[in-house]
């Protein structure tokens, strides 16, 4: 990289915005210059794609990303970069993944279904998909509302991390029906053939207590692309930054390797 401070990319999750991470981004030090995009549609990220498609949602982050990022997506922000790997490798060095999937929605087994059998893609159910479809035109605080509580499920610290959670979207805009409805739509892509062609180096994060984005999905991640590095956090859910920011900087510090960046002048071996 030309600059001595390599870049590291933040893209927030479904219905939320950059705010999410104002509380990690202090603890990163200034080794890094940290870029927090709003998602298209999203906090002040106006105007935004209509319809809201992969490709074209895909596009206009690119032009808010330089070359050689260090791009890390939580959530819906995992599978926009892993579209973003794909369709611009050039901006992409590494690629990070923080509850995220190329496949969100769980895929039925091709063998005859019974009790012993789960999923063959772990992810999502059908059913949860539906619930917030139908419920956003009726009230759409309510269902934002409704997910951050999926967020910290499960999480000893849960009624702060949602109050943590509402705080940082209160901050920005809310997101226009449009782009909430479209993407959520997105979260029924499924890019694991592009996940799997990808050859830049990944790494991965996931909670042991995550609803929606299962922990046992990273032994199928792991099939996809055997080089790649995934961590699980034991006692967290679907946003271990806010639940768990101490082991979420340290799962960074060490992907980044940011001692090692400093020596070398940004380079990454």
């Amino acid at each position: 990289m030309s600059s001595d401070k390599p870049t590291l990319v933040l893209l927030h999750g479904w219905g939320l915005n950059q705010g999410v991470w104002q509380g990690i981004t202090h603890l990163l030090g200034n080794k890094l210059q940290i870029l927090t995009p709003d998602l298209p549609g999203f906090g002040l990220n106006r105007p935004f794609p209509k319809p809201y498609q992969l490709d074209a949602v895909v596009e206009q982050l690119a032009q808010e990303i330089p070359a050689n990022s260090y791009v890390c997506g939580w959530s819906l922000g995992g599978l926009l970069a892993i579209g973003l790997a794909s369709r611009f490798p050039e901006k992409v060095q590494q690629l990070g993944l923080v509850a995220a999937s190329p496949c969100f929605m769980a895929q039925p087994s091709s063998i005859e279904p019974s009790a012993s059998f789960e999923p063959a893609w772990p992810g999502m159910a059908s059913s949860i998909m539906q619930q917030f479809a139908h419920s956003l035109s009726n009230n759409l605080t309510l269902t934002i509302e409704r997910f951050l509580a999926i967020q910290a499920m499960g999480s000893a610290t849960a009624r702060q991390d949602i109050k943590a959670l509402k705080q940082a979207i209160m901050a920005y805009p809310t997101p226009e029906l449009a782009a909430i409805e479209g993407a959520l739509q997105l979260l029924r892509t499924d890019l694991r053939d592009e996940f799997s062609a990808l050859t830049q180096p990944i790494v991965g994060l996931y909670g042991r207590l995550d609803a929606l984005v299962p922990a046992k999905v990273v032994e199928r991640l792991q099939q996809l692309q055997p080089q790649a590095q995934f961590s699980v956090l034991e006692h967290v859910s679907h946003a271990p930054f806010i639940s768990a920011p101490t082991e979420f900087v340290a799962w960074l510090n060490g992907w980044l390797q940011l001692d090692k960046l400093a020596v070398n002048g940004g380079e990454h071996s």
